[in-house]
């Protein structure tokens, strides 16, 4: 048996004709969807990259206990246990954070690995004369140059652009050959999986004119705007603009349609349907003017951040492709679906649930989807509502536990570390004690906006709001009943208004 996964960051459903789409160019989602089951409800857990991928490898949620971060020494991985139990283990990608201190610890976890370079402000090639092109940015963006830092990669983004300049080149380009020649070489092995792995459609949405010209129209805004790095703030552009930052991703998507029908074409060239699983999936989506809103992380998780697109073809159930699913699912029932696909038994501490019987059957396995960023609103839906909580006592400290203290650039400073105590083990740290460091301001913190009750089936993608009170309380209710699932610290309660029985840690 074998499978592959193409992964995608930042892929927003509602850009796909099987979701819906009546204007985007996407005929091999289209056909991805006859050959698999799609997802209908299928949610994220743990935000944004890193930590969805800490939830791609452990099959369990980690933002109740830290942020952005390496995997850790207790973590169950995924690919590690394949790895260790003789599946051949490969991963291809161009998503930058796998080589910055805070995703350092997780391509090890494969049998090998390769990277291909350039993607946003990948630190890459040096061009010291070069001068800061700002012609894809916002002006929200452009006052932040103040800042050395973002001055620095807005320029690095600029250089990289130069050693992109034909298709072949690009770093999506780059790593789905380096994927493809993995399975012309290895179509005929038995025993192995392949993650190939995107940054794109990922801002900035950088893309040649071919794909600019499937969505062909006039741009008369500013004619230095290029705007295809919207910043993560309110749109404050008129709606010409939103527009060409809509095609501008949309071309970026149509990029990564394109991609994704090389791997089908390989696997229908090698009669690879018989025996090979296939998950097409992303970590999360992004905001393109929905709500106000431009990305991720400033604002609530809405819908069309939490809500993400989900394929899986099973061998094992041909029967059932083409059609689609309405059970609740989330990233983290993904590692035990391949770890049950290759019959190896799942670990006690992983959380996620095997879809098998959901491609079977349709067969619930949650009653609620909780999702969330470190120390912001906890976020639950039941599939009809979705409820967003805030902080009640935002006051309550917050602590990160870790043994591996980094975040997404850059290790804890001494000066975090200064308080740092040894705190008891928790149920999933093996009997590991861990560090115990009070949070820092926190990027991510959408406390201010309040919660809020949203029912989906009236506008999903205004989220009309609703003021059920018994919904609330059944929604919390589930929020409290994930928490104590994953063991979340008592402080992470009381932050939130909640209360449980047990000891302070």
């Amino acid at each position: 048996m074998r499978a592959i996964m193409v992964m995608y960051d930042s892929l927003n459903r509602n850009l796909l004709e099987p979701y819906g789409c009546d204007w985007s160019h996407t005929p091999n989602f289209k056909r991805l969807a006859e050959k698999c089951v799609q997802f209908e409800n299928n949610y994220v857990g743990s935000l944004p990259c890193m930590p969805a991928r800490r939830e791609l490898h452990t099959g369990r949620m980690n933002f109740f206990h830290r942020g952005w971060g390496p995997m850790e020494p207790f973590d169950d991985s995924m690919p590690e246990i394949l790895k260790n139990n003789g599946i051949y283990t490969h991963l291809v990608s161009d998503h930058q954070h796998y080589w910055e201190d805070g995703g350092a610890t997780y391509h090890g976890r494969y049998s090998s690995w390769e990277i291909s370079r350039g993607q946003e402000a990948d630190p890459w090639k040096p061009d010291l004369g070069a001068e800061c092109s700002m012609g894809s940015v916002f002006q929200a963006k452009k006052e932040s140059l103040k800042r050395p830092v973002y001055r620095q990669r807005i320029q690095q983004d600029a250089v990289n652009r130069r050693f992109m300049d034909t298709e072949e080149k690009t770093s999506q380009a780059v790593t789905f050959a380096s994927g493809l020649d993995f399975i012309e070489r290895n179509h005929s092995q038995d025993n192995w999986f392949l993650q190939i792995e995107t940054f794109d459609p990922h801002e900035p949405f950088y893309t040649l004119q071919a794909d600019k010209d499937l969505y062909p129209h006039h741009f008369t805004g500013d004619a230095d705007l290029e705007a295809d790095w919207p910043p993560y703030a309110p749109v404050q552009e008129d709606e010409d603009t939103i527009r060409h930052v809509r095609y501008n991703y949309a071309a970026l998507v149509s990029k990564c349609d394109r991609y994704l029908g090389k791997v089908l074409d390989a696997m229908d060239r090698h009669d690879m349907w018989k025996d090979t699983m296939l998950i097409v999936n992303t970590d999360h989506g992004f905001l393109l003017g929905e709500h106000g809103w431009w990305g991720k992380s400033a604002m609530p998780v809405y819908e069309e951040l939490a809500h993400t697109p989900l394929f899986i073809y099973d061998p094992n159930q041909p029967q059932y492709a083409g059609q689609k699913r309405s059970a609740l699912t989330q990233t983290i029932d993904l590692a035990p679906t391949l770890l049950e696909f290759f019959g190896i038994p799942i670990p006690k501490n992983m959380t996620g649930k095997p879809l098998q019987k959901v491609i079977e059957a349709d067969m619930a396995i949650r009653s609620f989807a909780v999702f969330g960023y470190f120390g912001s609103q906890v976020n639950c839906t039941d599939g009809r509502y979705l409820y967003m909580h805030s902080a009640s006592n935002p006051e309550v400290k917050l602590y990160e536990y870790t043994l591996m203290p980094a975040h997404m650039r850059g290790m804890f400073t001494p000066e975090e570390l200064h308080d740092a105590q040894l705190a008891a083990p928790f149920p999933f740290t093996k009997g590991c004690p861990v560090l115990r460091v009070k949070a820092k301001d926190r990027r991510v913190d959408t406390t201010a906006f309040g919660s809020a009750l949203y029912d989906l089936a009236q506008n999903p993608s205004e989220n009309v709001l609703d003021t059920h009170a018994e919904r609330v309380r059944q929604l919390s209710e589930g929020i409290v009943k994930v928490m104590e699932a994953h063991d979340a610290p008592k402080e992470a309660f009381c932050h939130l208004g909640f209360s449980r029985e047990g000891e302070s840690r």
